[in-house]
């Protein structure tokens, strides 16, 4: 009976961090370049009271197992990395990435993450940054004078200034790929960071070895579904009402228990 009751308390916890997941989601339903998680879970340990094909004597074996498990636990975010809908802004420094890829920001202390999010723009010494100040690629400079600003599928970024009448070449965007993007790790401000599950980066030309091509004037919305988190979520409160009441029977059942005598 007390079993009942530790286990069915494993399934609220576990709805609980569910529904943490799709709020989290659903909060982030405008957020540029989102990607959604899905929360995964695994049954916990089971305690075997007899063995299927243990030997009954007489040449039988028992055909099933008894066993009664101890719950469940939450053991993974899956994020989707589908691409969300690219969304017309005019802005010139605005870039989706139409396809699979991240691009390297160098951050204040010089390390490296990466994003999907494409609001670029430009600071006081003229290079590309982020909305955050950090540092697209490289490093893009735009020179002064500079009336407008072409960025090519390819990356490469190309602006026409006061005192020429040609377009001049100053950079090139590129895009990072891994072996698995669900091994990187959230860091907040729409940042990513490469962990060991991930695998090292690997920096190409958009539009090659798998990367996606850029769209300039463009960003990429979020990827959320918010039918398909309504759907869960009536589903985790669903859940989280189930395993409550099997406290609450549980808890009766003890309380029949304790009454017998009287």
């Amino acid at each position: 009976m007390i079993r009942s009751l530790n286990t069915a308390a494993t399934g609220m916890v576990v709805q609980q961090r569910n529904l943490d997941v799709i709020a989290n989601n659903l909060a982030n339903i405008n957020t540029t370049a989102f990607k959604a998680s899905r929360a995964e879970f695994q049954d916990l340990m089971y305690q075997t009271y007899r063995l299927a094909g243990a030997d009954q004597g007489g040449g039988s074996a028992i055909p099933t197992s008894q066993q009664v498990g101890m719950g469940a636990k939450f053991v993974a975010n899956a994020s989707n990395f589908a691409v969300g809908g690219l969304q017309p802004t005019g802005d010139p420094l605005n870039v989706a990435i139409n396809g699979n890829g991240f691009f390297p920001v160098t951050m204040g202390d010089g390390f490296v993450a990466y994003t999907r999010d494409g609001t670029f723009k430009v600071d006081s010494a003229g290079t590309l940054v982020t909305s955050d100040g950090f540092v697209v690629g490289g490093g893009i400079t735009m020179p002064e004078g500079t009336m407008s600003v072409s960025i090519a599928a390819s990356g490469t970024v190309s602006v026409l200034t006061a005192d020429s009448a040609e377009p001049q070449v100053v950079g090139q965007i590129t895009v990072a790929t891994f072996p698995n993007p669900a091994g990187l790790e959230r860091m907040g401000k729409n940042l990513y960071r490469p962990t060991s599950a991930s695998g090292e980066a690997t920096e190409v030309e958009p539009g090659t070895n798998g990367a996606g091509t850029l769209e300039q004037g463009f960003l990429e919305g979020s990827n959320v579904q918010m039918v398909d988190e309504m759907v869960r979520m009536i589903l985790a409160q669903r859940a989280y009402e189930v395993n409550s009441k099997a406290i609450m029977t549980a808890d009766d059942m003890l309380n029949t228990t304790n009454q017998i005598k009287r």
